[in-house]
């Protein structure tokens, strides 16, 4: 599939911060309970932090006791990408950007009604715009 952004490597390092960019591009992972939104009970709609497509709701999050915000499904399925990550020696469900490739993070078979799943999400791959 064709992604929808297409920018340089440099251009995305001018864009991001650099954890921004390490997690982002590089398929990086914040530490568990350090992220800006892993407790956070504020309202509204996650973007990727590279394109700013519509990803999660808050309406969708819960606390799964991880260390990073999760979701029981996608605000907007259309803009999620799951691929299979056969990284340290594990294999997980990875979950991008389906615009712009963003390495949001990874989704697990574990969490509650109504879909049974956690999406785990990195902090510094989303920005939350707060309802008003």
């Amino acid at each position: 599939m064709t992604r929808k952004i297409e920018k340089t490597d440099a251009e995305w390092r001018a864009q991001l911060s650099p954890e921004e960019y390490q997690v982002a591009r590089q398929k990086g992972t914040e530490r568990a309970f350090t992220g800006r939104y892993w407790d956070c009970h504020e309202q509204g709609k996650y973007v990727c932090v590279c394109c700013g497509a519509d990803l999660f709701s808050s309406e969708h999050k819960f606390d799964s006791g991880c260390g990073w915000p999760s979701f029981h499904s996608a605000a907007a399925p259309e803009n999620v990408e799951e691929t299979e990550d056969r990284s340290h020696f594990m294999l997980r469900t990875e979950v991008l950007c389906r615009d712009c490739g963003a390495h949001l993070g990874h989704v697990f078979e574990d969490g509650p009604a109504p879909t049974g799943l956690r999406y785990c999400i990195n902090s510094v791959s989303v920005k939350l715009e707060q309802d008003e």
